[in-house]
């Protein structure tokens, strides 16, 4: 075969280097004559060792000034072996190849050397000799090869011949052993002293050798019947026998291997193979045909088929391929492949993409059954740790195959311009394939499974590594008009973030890309956020409705087993049957969950995911600000009311995915947030809340509170996360509490369908982070600041709690009464199993679902009861306002009524605490607001105004039922009194209004706004008050409440004069008997003892 002209150089340069050397030999210089250095190198080269028979002259050592070491003696190298290029050249020839044209040679090696009978008849036809070399190599390898052990022949010469050749060896075989043979005798040649031109004649035959077997090896790959092969039941030839030689790189990918053969390449083989088939082949274009069928053989390969569950075959696989792409020339051909981004379905991406085998392998239980099942069943049953070990073993394995892939997936990336493309032409085709996967009802049948997603998302995020940095040092890299400047993606269906399509159109259109594509940051960026939104984000959702099955079938489970009808009669065994295959349903469905469990909850992914939400909150975040310096510079909140049009028209999963992220690790993993994330989350949910106007989706802003709700609530063993950073982070200290009162007041009108009940949900997330850090001083003050510069804005949200306090005690007071009324009922066993049996089933049915009803509402009722209580004991002027003093005071009255009054007892139920129902813990809230507001003449006005509600007998029964309970203390005792007392008068009052007109308001008390009965002046102040007004106040305030003094009930100076001529004043009236007319301390009785 000729040789190409950069060899034809090389051995030009060699000779003429010959030449001069064999002219240099000539001088009588020992050194010289000895010499067989090749061309000078820049390498240095060790000294041959000095040989004892050959004697040098000693040298003269020339005396020096200065003491410097001797030189050394030359070293003495041996003379060059002799070459006889043409016995070399036969015996080279018939060791690699293993054959002769000399039948007493193969004769006396018993026919394991090959007599190539017939060609060495044409050779002697044609007068030539029968000496092997390498001008008629190419005629004795196509002989060779010809030769079919399966054959016949009438030559009883050759019958032998045919006889002792391997029976089973394949072509590819006996070329790859030949190939090995020929590197042999390259390292030989290497090794012997030599010549430079006596070595590069040898070398020029190992050249043509190598040429000739790695072409026939390639024509071989392409056509493997080109030339005899064994018959051999099940063989597969050609590509498919490279296969096992790249498995054979991992030692654990033995059981799916073929027998060991000599034949087959080694680890140390392998490179230089691959090397010699591109040196040959690419040049010529033909290495796509040549190596790419054993790629994709490779990747196909059949022990994919069972996963993780039933060996490690898809180790030696990764193993291959990274052999395969290290050589840049294979790698930049395996993208060439049309396998390698197929036109397909998005079911069939995956099976018939070249990678798609390998990335839909994992553990999750839709896609790999076996696996859940075998690690993972029988949990209740199996030993301690058990499972924790198989979760762990899993999860090494997982991050194994996942590394590997990233591994080769970014060589390919780094092999060329066109290989790197190909890449994300193929991450842009799984992912838009598969948007379906992002709905709320997916048929699965018409995506790719959940393993194959999540392993190409987490190759994704290995990818984004390098731009995830603590500093965000790389994210204005990252192209903001990216959706403008590229179709990767496709987003026609997607919903923006607070744009109409036709908006983004326009946008589109007027960002038009002018300039050279975005980089590939911005590409793997946007790509990684698409990954996600149908990756984790739907399989997290997977997760929750698996949950939700278990649990509707242990609530099954429970109502069957509590229901006893079924015992003893003819149904028990249908009854137990249906019971244990629900048990044996719940036990697959745990299986399941610790599937997905063990993939989603792995501490690295969850390291690297919580990363990824960090930057895209934090991107989104620096996206609005206007000096675009967040986080270095945090930015000022709110947001200005215009909004950029490149943040309205992103899609819509940007903002969903990262607060869905965030929900899902500080629920599942708060623990991962230690390290990093508060702080990110903490900003992202107060720029959002603080700027609603900035998301149009009322259900993102609402998951933005369930956050920070999650994030306060310590539940198991969970423990709260970012209740401290609300207590210390100063954009929380100064913007949580009013972005919470203004979401309290927007989540009314959201504008679905069940808004009514989404409002409740977000209500009560709020109610609890207002409890958790209503402790700090900084927040109280801020909800004073926002009541006295917002006060329209405070005043609403007061009424919204009023209206939410009075309809859900009212809803879970009645739901109560129901429940009490049917569980009476089913307490006489006799009556009601005398019913009929679907009379009994629709009364359980109804309490069953009482229950439910009752348990949401008392617990939205308690925690807004509980808001109400601590806002009014905070700040009173919003609550004293015309439209809410009214409105409170008889919401009050009311549920006092309901909860002390004479239909109290209908409220006792069974196991109250499974509804959360405290009445005594309910009673005493309501009355905390009573005293937190006891000291405004205008809701004591209130009180006594509400004729519907309010009688004293009331707050009476709830100072008794407080005080036997223990709820109340002394003091708290004789401040409702003393209230109720204010009441009473103020009562009086309303009605003395009506009789003698308009009261002096010098005998007005100037606090509580009530006809004072005993005049006193204060000290300090000199203000003149109801004796009552001032010692209610003295109870929990030790100062003159108007000048702040201190004050204490013996300092006051009782008013003589006024109080007589109050008395006159009512000596004068027309109506008796009003509570003027009874002694202060007789018109109220409670126990204060």
């Amino acid at each position: 075969m000729a040789s190409n002209p950069q060899e034809d150089a090389e051995r030009i340069r060699l000779k003429r280097l010959a030449k001069l050397q064999g002219a240099a030999s000539s001088s009588p210089s020992p050194a010289a004559s000895t010499s067989s250095t090749p061309a000078p190198s820049s390498a240095p080269k060790k000294a041959a060792a000095p040989l004892p028979v050959q004697k040098r002259p000693a040298e003269t050592v020339i005396a020096a000034p200065s003491p410097v070491p001797l030189k050394k003696k030359a070293p003495v190298v041996a003379a060059p072996a002799a070459l006889d290029l043409p016995v070399w050249e036969d015996e080279t020839v018939s060791a690699v190849f293993n054959v002769t044209l000399k039948k007493e040679v193969a004769e006396k090696s018993g026919y394991e050397v090959v007599w190539l009978k017939n060609l060495a008849d044409e050779l002697q036809s044609e007068g030539l000799s029968l000496q092997l070399s390498g001008e008629v190599a190419d005629r004795i390898l196509i002989a060779r090869l010809e030769l079919d052990p399966q054959g016949m022949s009438d030559d009883l010469d050759f019958l032998p011949v045919l006889a002792s050749l391997p029976s089973q060896q394949t072509v590819l075989e006996f070329l790859i052993g030949s190939w090995k043979r020929l590197n042999t005798a390259r390292s030989t040649v290497l090794r012997k002293n030599y010549t430079p031109l006596q070595q590069q004649q040898a070398t020029d035959v190992l050249d043509k050798l190598r040429d000739l077997i790695i072409s026939y090896t390639g024509l071989t790959l392409q056509e493997p019947e080109m030339f005899p092969q064994p018959s051999v039941t099940g063989k597969e030839f050609g590509a498919q026998e490279l296969v096992p030689s790249f498995m054979s790189l991992s030692a654990l990918s033995g059981p799916y291997l073929s027998a060991s053969s000599s034949n087959l390449l080694d680890s140390s083989e392998i490179e230089l193979f691959l090397q010699d088939l591109v040196k040959r082949f690419e040049p010529d274009g033909e290495l796509d045909s040549v190596l790419g069928p054993v790629v994709v053989k490779l990747c196909w390969h059949e022990s994919l088929d069972v996963g993780f569950a039933s060996g490690d075959g898809w180790r030696g696989i990764i193993s291959g391929l990274e052999a395969l792409v290290s050589v840049k020339a294979v790698a930049n051909m395996i993208t060439r492949l049309p396998e390698w981004n197929p036109d397909v379905t998005a079911p069939e991406f995956e099976l018939k993409s070249l990678m798609g085998r390998l990335l839909r392998l994992g553990v999750f239980h839709r896609e790999w059954p076996s696996i859940a099942s075998s690690y993972f069943s029988n949990h209740e049953t199996r030993p301690p740790g058990e499972l924790s070990s198989a979760t762990a073993s899993l999860r090494g394995t997982l991050k194994t195959l996942q590394t590997s892939l990233f591994q080769v997936l970014n060589t390919l990336v780094r092999a060329s311009p066109s290989a790197r493309e190909s890449v994300l032409q193929f991450f842009a085709r799984a992912i838009n394939l598969n948007r379906r996967r992002a709905g709320m009802q997916v048929d699965m049948l018409t995506v790719s499974s959940d393993c194959f997603i999540m392993n190409l998302q987490i190759i994704l995020l290995h990818f984004c590594e390098p731009f995830m940095d603590g500093q965000y040092s790389k994210m204005d890299k990252i192209d903001a008009s990216y959706y403008a400047h590229s179709t990767r993606i496709d987003l026609k269906e997607e919903t923006r973030v607070n744009a109409t399509n036709d908006e983004a159109d326009a946008w589109t259109k007027e960002n038009a890309a002018t300039t050279a594509p975005p980089n590939f940051i911005s590409d793997i960026y946007y790509l990684t956020l698409a990954a996600n939104h149908i990756g984790q984000q739907k399989i997290v959702n997977s997760i929750e409705h698996l949950a939700r099955e278990y649990d509707d079938i242990r609530r099954h489970i429970e109502a069957i087993q509590g229901d006893n009808s079924w015992r003893g009669t003819p149904y028990q065994a249908r009854t137990e049957a249906t019971i244990n295959a629900g048990k044996a349903e719940q036990d697959k469905i745990y299986a399941a969950q610790l599937a997905y469990e063990t993939q989603l909850g792995e501490p690295e992914l969850v390291f690297r995911s919580i990363s990824f939400a960090n930057l895209v909150s934090t991107w989104l975040i620096r996206h609005v600000d206007p000096r675009k310096q967040h986080p270095n510079t945090l930015v000022d909140l709110p947001l200005p009311k215009e909004v950029p049009t490149s943040f309205r028209v992103l899609p819509e999963y940007l903002l969903e995915d990262v607060i869905e992220y965030y929900l899902f690790v500080i629920r599942q993993s708060p623990k991962s947030l230690e390290l990093s994330g508060k702080n990110e989350m903490l900003m992202w949910c107060l720029t959002f809340l603080t700027s609603t106007w900035y998301i149009k989706n009322p259900f993102l802003k609402a998951k933005i509170v369930e956050v920070l709700f999650y994030g306060t609530w310590n539940w198991g063993e969970h423990r709260n996360v970012l209740t401290t950073l609300l207590n210390t982070h100063p954009m929380a200290l100064k913007h949580l509490m009013p972005a919470l009162m203004h979401f309290y007041i927007e989540v009314e009108q959201t504008g679905a369908s069940s808004q009514f009940y989404d409002k409740f949900n977000s209500r009560r997330n709020i109610a609890h982070i207002f409890k958790v850090i209503w402790n700090n001083a900084a927040h109280r003050e801020a909800l004073t600041r926002e009541a006295a510069h917002n006060s329209e804005k405070f005043v609403r949200f007061v009424n919204l709690m009023i209206n939410d306090v009075t309809y859900l005690l009212d809803e879970s007071l009645s739901e109560l009464a129901k429940i009490h009324e049917i569980q009476t009922e089913m307490k006489d066993r006799a009556t009601f199993e005398a019913q009929t049996p679907q009379y009994r089933r629709e009364r359980e049915g109804t309490l069953r679902q009482l229950e439910r009803h009752a348990s949401g509402y008392v617990q939205l009722g308690n925690s807004t009861v509980d808001l109400l209580k601590v806002f009014t004991g905070e700040t009173k002027s919003p609550f004293m306002v015309p439209e809410i003093v009214d409105k409170l005071a008889a919401m009050l009255n009311y549920n006092l009524e309901a909860l002390a009054g004479p239909k109290c007892r209908e409220l006792k139920v069974q196991n109250p605490e499974k509804f959360k129902f405290n009445p005594g813990q309910l009673l005493s809230d309501i009355v905390q607001v009573y005293l937190n507001l006891s000291d405004q003449g205008e809701f004591a006005r209130a009180v006594a105004a509400d004729g519907r509600s309010y009688r004293k007998e009331l707050f009476e029964q709830a100072a008794n039922i407080l005080k036997r309970i223990n709820a109340k203390s002394p003091d708290e005792i004789e401040r409702l009194r003393l209230f109720v007392v204010k009441v009473e008068e103020t009562k009086a009052t309303l009605e003395a209004e009506e009789d003698l007109g308009e009261i002096p308001d010098e005998f007005m008390d100037p606090l509580m706004y009530t006809l004072m009965r005993d005049p006193v002046t204060l000290p300090s102040s000199r203000v003149v008050m109801d004796r009552s007004t001032i010692k209610a106040h003295l109870l929990s305030d030790i100062k003159d409440p108007f000048n702040r003094q201190p004050l204490s009930l013996e300092d006051v100076i009782p008013n003589v004069e006024l109080k007589q001529r109050i008395d006159a004043f009512l000596a004068e009236r027309r109506n008796k008997n009003t509570a003027y007319d009874v002694p202060a301390e007789d018109l109220v009785h409670m126990d204060v003892s």
